[in-house]
């Protein structure tokens, strides 16, 4: 859920064809190719590949999960390893959401076996993922023409140079353009895989998902991707104490300036330590918090909006109505529709 100038673009994508199918679960495949990057293969398969037995769901995976490789054996980046044992390229045209290899050397082409599965899956409706350099992969395969999509901060001068039809947004963490998401580099992987199973299956789950991750439930995808974090001149800068004493009142009439003196600085030194550590501004954090707070209310069964809204401290349903579709793409009747008990 985007805030800020983000929302409507980098964030805000609701239900659509790529939500997860009634009655069987949603399929989401992997393909693996020479040189892959293992960190982003942990973070697709600690988000989309584990059973969750702690969601108390009949079943216990989300998803449908898979890998495949065009080759029976994949040497992995700088060949630390060689993965064997997965499926075929041809798993790919049987998945729902398509997950794009990744890799360093971005020069080198990818093979065609690669790019055709990937065009194919788009033609049939497929969400398309791509990870870090997995952008490179999609815009070769000319899926992305004309949208929207970030990489990794470092390539960004030669995905611009390779692909000007491309809609680049360098410095962000994560775009989602619809059917076509993709996220920079590392971490980014995780915020977009959580952003993922927010909008397939609701604020809850995806809470419960990076609870079991240890990982920031939501971090905006609009956030900064390199934000300088220099060491600190004194030990009591951190923002983390003034987080979790607003996460436990967001229902109460917060403030940016009430945030600033609870932190006993003043307002501009309470923006600038924002944009520092988590490369975003006290409003747009204090808005997301609140919007998922919302959204978390609503899963729960809560169907009064002016309660939602006050408990939440959007204020009003009015309110409530114009962050929740800004921030998913849903009315709240909507999102009580998909994602309600």
């Amino acid at each position: 859920m985007a805030q800020g100038n983000s929302q409507e673009g980098v964030g805000g994508a609701g239900a659509g064809p790529s939500a997860p199918a009634v009655g069987r679960p949603h399929r989401v495949v992997v393909i693996v190719d020479e040189n892959s990057n293992p960190f982003e293969l942990g973070c697709v398969t600690e988000v989309f590949g584990l059973q969750r037995p702690e969601l108390g769901r009949e079943r216990p995976a989300l998803y449908d999960f898979a890998l495949c490789s065009p080759e029976p054996r994949t040497l992995m980046r700088d060949g630390f390893f060689t993965l064997t044992g997965v499926a075929g390229i041809e798993a790919a045209d049987t998945a729902d959401t398509l997950i794009v290899p990744n890799r360093p050397d971005t020069e080198v082409p990818r093979r065609p076996a690669v790019l055709d599965a990937v065009r194919r899956a788009h033609a049939r409706g497929a969400r398309l993922v791509g990870f870090c350099s997995g952008a490179f992969t999609l815009a070769e395969a000319g899926v992305l023409d004309g949208r929207r999509a970030t990489a990794h901060w470092q390539w960004a001068d030669d995905f611009r140079a390779r692909f000007p039809a491309v809609r680049l947004e360098p410095d962000v963490l994560f775009v989602d353009d619809g059917d076509i998401l993709t996220a920079a580099g590392s971490a980014a992987a995780l915020d977009l895989g959580l952003h993922i199973v927010r909008r397939d299956f609701g604020a809850e789950v995806a809470v419960s998902v990076s609870r079991r991750l240890v990982f920031a439930a939501h971090r905006d995808g609009g956030q900064r991707q390199f934000v300088e974090r220099p060491v600190p001149d004194v030990p009591d800068e951190s923002l983390a104490p003034l987080l979790a004493w607003a996460q436990e009142r967001l229902g109460e009439p917060l403030t940016v300036a009430g945030l600033a003196a609870r932190a006993a600085v003043s307002p501009a030194t309470l923006h600038r330590r924002f944009r520092a550590q988590l490369g975003t501004t006290p409003l747009a954090w204090l808005n997301g918090e609140r919007v998922g707070l919302a959204c978390r209310l609503i899963e729960r069964g809560e169907e009064r909006l002016d309660v939602v809204a006050r408990r939440s401290g959007l204020g009003s349903a009015a309110n409530l109505r114009v962050r929740l579709r800004r921030a998913t793409g849903l009315t709240p009747t909507a999102y009580r529709h998909r994602f309600g008990p």
